[in-house]
């Protein structure tokens, strides 16, 4: 899981590839404001979406533990996610579906934990074929 726009989201192990420190992000001019940019991960260049910006909540700070999560490969887009911090694996088993609506159409679904803390899962798919994510240009 991940915690973005101060929400905990949860990503299927299939649908990124990674979740590293945030690499040197190339600003990209007369972009959207959540585009953050490109950033070089090994060779490979990756469009910086910042995730809490893009959902209209405050941009994601740049702290130690801000995090790029690589889209996967699979779905042909080369992006990374800025998000706030990894918050690790999460068993299935230890959460319960949660039937609060969801408002963005790449909210999957939604989950509360033993804690009461609730998680959305991400549809990765919906998100990178959004036409608001496909436009970064302003």
């Amino acid at each position: 899981g991940v915690l973005a726009a101060g929400e905990s989201w949860l990503v299927e192990l299939q649908e990124a590839s990674e979740v590293l420190p945030v690499q040197t992000i190339t600003p990209v001019p007369l972009a959207q404001p959540w585009f953050r940019g490109v950033a070089n991960v090994r060779g490979n260049l990756y469009s910086v979406t910042d995730f809490s910006a893009f959902a209209g909540e405050k941009p994601t700070a740049m702290t130690d533990h801000a995090r790029l999560l690589i889209v996967a490969d699979r779905f042909r887009v080369g992006a990374a996610l800025l998000v706030e911090r990894s918050l690790g694996l999460r068993p299935a088993e230890s959460l319960k579906p949660h039937a609060g609506g969801a408002t963005q159409p790449w909210v999957k679904a939604q989950y509360i934990d033993k804690d009461g803390s609730v998680w959305k899962e991400l549809d990765v798919a919906a998100l990178v074929q959004n036409e608001s994510f496909l436009e970064v240009t302003l």
